[in-house]
């Protein structure tokens, strides 16, 4: 990731900081699935990413500002966190995800949660981002009374998991 974009388009600049495949996808593994540490995004991709390829992108997320790792000392795994830049990515996955599941092949289990995220609208997108800062920054939600979004996201995950069993 370049330090300064190719050109002043806000566009070109976003590109150049989320237009990588693999990017999207790791930043889609913390924000959606919770993972924080170099094995759990590596074994857990569904998409099969490989280690050198994970590590580049890891790398260039944290040089870009949308993630920060905490080395935890000797023998102990780093954690990756996000940023408020990676979790103002939250509308832009959920584009992308509504884009998918209309222009694309994709899987009932796969897609229930872009579907979700749609149909929720901003305020489920706004009470996602909010408990993604309390776990990554620790800006603590500003609504504790509302469901956690990432637990109705997980539980439609499995019933349509189930479903397809």
């Amino acid at each position: 990731m370049r330090d300064e974009p190719r050109s002043g388009c806000a566009i070109n600049a976003a590109v150049e900081a989320l237009g990588d495949q693999w990017s999207l996808i790791v930043l889609r593994d913390v924000i959606f699935g919770g993972r924080r540490h170099f094995r759990e995004l590596l074994t857990h991709s569904e998409e099969g990413i490989a280690s050198n390829i994970l590590s580049s992108r890891l790398k260039a997320l944290v040089a870009g500002g949308l993630l920060t790792q905490e080395e935890v000392g000797r023998g102990r795994r780093a954690i990756y966190s996000l940023t408020e830049a990676g979790i103002q990515t939250v509308p832009v996955m959920v584009a992308l995800g509504s884009w998918g599941m209309r222009h694309r092949p994709t899987t009932p289990e796969l897609t229930v949660r872009a579907r979700l995220l749609e149909e929720g609208g901003p305020p489920l997108w706004a009470d996602l981002m909010d408990e993604l800062r309390e776990l990554h920054l620790g800006t603590p939600r500003p609504h504790p009374d509302r469901p956690l979004p990432s637990e109705l996201l997980r539980a439609a995950y499995e019933h349509a998991l189930a479903e397809v069993s």
